[in-house]
């Protein structure tokens, strides 16, 4: 608070101090520099404005920005444009010039075609910032070009990277927006656009290097749809990645006023990639020890970064509110109208992005992971279904075609142990199918896979290899279904550098190296291991069974696909579990299991079938998630707004989820590490009749079955433990009870007769 006073004090001091004066004032105070040795006065200026804003300093008025950035539209032009045309050779020599810093004939020059041939004008540009004129040794001057700071948030940029909140606010800095390019509209000269930024790819790390201290390692840039083809990035070897939503760097009110871009991207290394997604490894941020928080809703969002505590602190009571009435709408778990309009406005704040949100429980995952030895750690797609709200913003076809339905998708990733308790999330994607896209399945065969949707199961894979890094002691195994049998992902999973195992169903009868044949030949050539008797739970059409299982199992390596030929084997283990003497008129059982964890006898080859087993678990958490917490009812409006929430609704149907699941795991641990002490005295008062509660508190096991025969569960011996809906039925009760039961207590204590003076 020290340092904000000072602030204050210089400004008032000082009534003519320009905010640039200013920002470099207080970096003289702090010493605070970049990588280059310089003063990083932007960031200041940023830091200052933050202050500003809310309301704990009060900055200078700020400068006519039109008088400094505007320039060349306000004045008259003093150079001569020649008008140009003809063949990239007639060009003669062509340079492109880097302006230095205080360079103010060249900056002129630059500023004078901006304001008179580009669009957007001169500026003003964001951060850091390189700015190049274009010069022919025949014709002078035929445009310029900048580099500066990236955008904060972008979704296709940032799903193409593929890094977390805390990956994207260390290297942000290391992405660089093509923020101005210009060929004048009167030369016309083919090619010489793609040629260009050839020119200034090649120089622009060594360039930034010396003026900033550190080498970028991947370019973006925005191209209107509008008005460009983005032709010449493309001819450039620029990649398209998707589009923005046309909100723009200050669109805190949603307005989405600004035309819709197409996004590329330009990586200056072939690791860039690698080096974006880099991130201090989760569990080291939170030391035993140095934080200890108060409940469960603060260990799971309590030090996600809003830039505003009170945003946190919002965050946190949305939790518990959303907790406490999981199957609420928002002004009925919200209870005030106040609460109610803070939340909303919550998810619409631009902040409020759904991997920021999450990056705390991320944390707490790994965290809790640590004390396991083995971690499963299940992918799996889901869609949310918003056909009843059609108007909503930014949601895309979901389904086939001929159901017409509409919403969006999430992949998400969750931690589960042995006993299929889940830890929590560990990944979460979501994105809207493209309405011209949708159904093209033959064209989007020959993308990379990068540009494909499965490419969700890589990246999940590579977020499971950073909790791998983060949990030495603790062996994950990423965990897929039928979709997850994709060739890039056993070659991602079978690098030295990928630690993380791999266990997926085989969708494809792939082709074996030397000569073997495909995969299901190979395998049921080979002499059974063993039998495995399986109990198959009744369903609709089909009665409960004992199944024999004939397991077999191989060391393979199989060949990459007939188009990807310049992709190299990989060695992998198969496990064939085939169902023998089946009934007449049920279809046999069979999987294929594909893995890289070692499978060396029959024992070895069941537990990866136990493991797989377990896959159903997430299926069950997307049905407390849609079923227990409605997220497919929410009303609001556009999907970054539901995004938002989702962030919320996906944490407390985790909550409800653990909690169902570890009542049977760890049953007579005391029923506080789940329940306040109001909740579970006010449950016991309520199921035994009992005014007064027992000095000690029930069980976890006891305390859940309690909850959970107030929605429903009845309890009998053929029922087994509760489920997750008779819980989220009973919590939404639990908290009406625990409010009454603590009014009743404060009417006790203040009507008691006071001790004898």
């Amino acid at each position: 608070m020290d340092i904000i006073r000072r602030i204050q004090e210089a400004v008032d001091a000082t009534p003519a101090l320009s905010r640039q004066a200013l920002s470099r004032q207080v970096c003289e105070w702090l010493d605070w520099k970049g990588q280059n040795g310089r003063y990083k006065e932007m960031s200041c200026r940023v830091a200052l404005l933050r202050l500003h804003r809310r309301k704990q300093i009060k900055l200078p008025e700020p400068r006519d920005k039109k008088a400094l950035f505007n320039s060349g539209k306000s004045k008259e032009i003093a150079v001569d444009f020649p008008a140009v045309s003809g063949a990239l050779a007639d060009l003669g020599a062509i340079e492109v010039m880097l302006i230095e810093s205080g360079d103010r004939e060249h900056s002129f020059i630059w500023n004078s075609m901006m304001g008179k041939y580009h669009y957007l004008g001169s500026g003003p540009l964001c951060g850091a910032q390189i700015r190049y004129l274009i010069k022919s040794s025949k014709y002078g001057w035929l445009g310029g070009l900048s580099f500066s700071a990236a955008a904060w948030h972008v979704t296709s940029r940032d799903r193409w990277i593929g890094w977390s909140e805390e990956a994207r606010r260390a290297h942000l800095h290391l992405v660089v927006c093509n923020s101005r390019f210009l060929i004048r509209s009167d030369v016309q000269v083919p090619h010489l656009a793609s040629h260009i930024l050839s020119r200034c790819v090649n120089r622009l790390d060594a360039d930034w290097l010396k003026r900033y201290g550190y080498k970028p390692v991947l370019l973006e840039t925005y191209v209107e749809q509008e008005r460009f083809l983005g032709t010449c990035y493309r001819a450039a070897n620029w990649q398209h990645v998707g589009a923005t939503k046309g909100r723009g760097r200050q669109d805190r009110c949603r307005q989405y006023a600004v035309p819709v871009k197409d996004v590329y991207i330009y990586p200056l290394r072939p690791d860039a990639r690698d080096i974006l997604v880099e991130e201090i490894c989760p569990g080291q941020q939170t030391q035993p020890g140095q934080w200890i928080p108060t409940d469960w809703s603060e260990e799971e969002f309590g030090r996600v970064e809003l830039g505003d505590k009170r945003l946190t602190k919002r965050l946190m009571s949305i939790a518990r509110d959303f907790y406490a009435r999981p199957q609420a709408a928002i002004p009925q778990a919200c209870r005030t109208r106040a609460k109610t309009k803070a939340a909303y406005r919550f998810f619409d704040h631009p902040e409020a992005q759904m991997d920021t949100l999450l990056s705390q429980h991320y944390t707490s995952t790994v965290n809790r992971c640590k004390a396991e030895n083995i971690i499963l750690a299940v992918q799996d797609t889901t869609s949310l279904n918003y056909s009843a709200h059609p108007a909503m913003e930014g949601i895309g076809p979901i389904g086939s075609s001929k159901e017409g339905a509409i919403g969006f998708l999430v992949h998400d990733t969750m931690a589960f142990n042995l006993e299929g308790t889940p830890l929590g999330l560990l990944d979460v994607q979501s994105w809207a199918r493209n309405p011209d896209e949708f159904g093209k399945k033959h064209q989007r065969r020959n993308l990379p896979i990068e540009q494909k949707e499965s490419y969700k199961w890589l990246k999940s894979y590579e977020k499971v290899n950073k909790a791998q890094q983060s949990c030495p002691e603790t062996v994950f195994v990423s965990v897929g279904d039928r979709e997850a049998d994709i060739y890039e992902l056993f070659q991602m999973a079978t690098k030295k550098e990928s630690l993380a195992k791999l266990l997926v169903r085989a969708e494809h009868d792939r082709m074996l190296k030397d000569g073997q044949g495909h995969l299901w030949e190979h395998l049921t050539g080979l002499e059974a291991s063993g039998i495995q008797e399986l109990s198959v739970p009744r369903q609709k059409h089909r009665p409960a069974r004992i199944a024999k299982m004939e397991v077999r199992f191989a060391e393979v390596y199989l060949n990459p696909p007939v188009n990807q030929k310049h992709l190299q084997p990989v060695r992998i283990w198969a496990i064939l579990a085939s169902e023998i003497d089946a009934p007449a008129d049920q279809a046999s059982l069979e999987w294929m299991l594909l893995t890289t964890c070692p499978v060396h006898d029959f024992d070895q080859a069941l537990e990866k079938l136990r493991w797989y087993a377990l896959r159903w678990s997430i299926e069950v958490y997307h049905r407390t998630l849609k079923s227990g917490c409605k997220i497919e009812e929410r009303q609001l409006g556009a999907v970054g707004r539901i995004e938002a929430c989702l962030a919320v609704d996906m944490v407390v149907a985790w909550r409800i989820y653990h909690l169902a699941k570890l009542g049977r795991e760890v049953p007579d641990v005391p029923c506080t590490v789940f329940f306040e002490d109001a909740q579970w005295k006010a449950l016991v008062a309520y199921i035994t009749k009992k005014p007064i509660p027992p000095k000690e508190p029930p069980t976890l096991r006891e305390a859940i079955r309690m909850t959970a025969s107030l929605g429903g569960f009845l309890g009998r011996k053929c029922d087994g433990e509760p489920g997750t809906k008779s819980l989220w039925l009973g919590l939404q009760r639990v908290d009406d009870l625990a409010a009454m039961w603590m009014l009743m207590m404060d009417f006790i204590h203040s009507t008691a007769d006071p001790p004898p003076s």
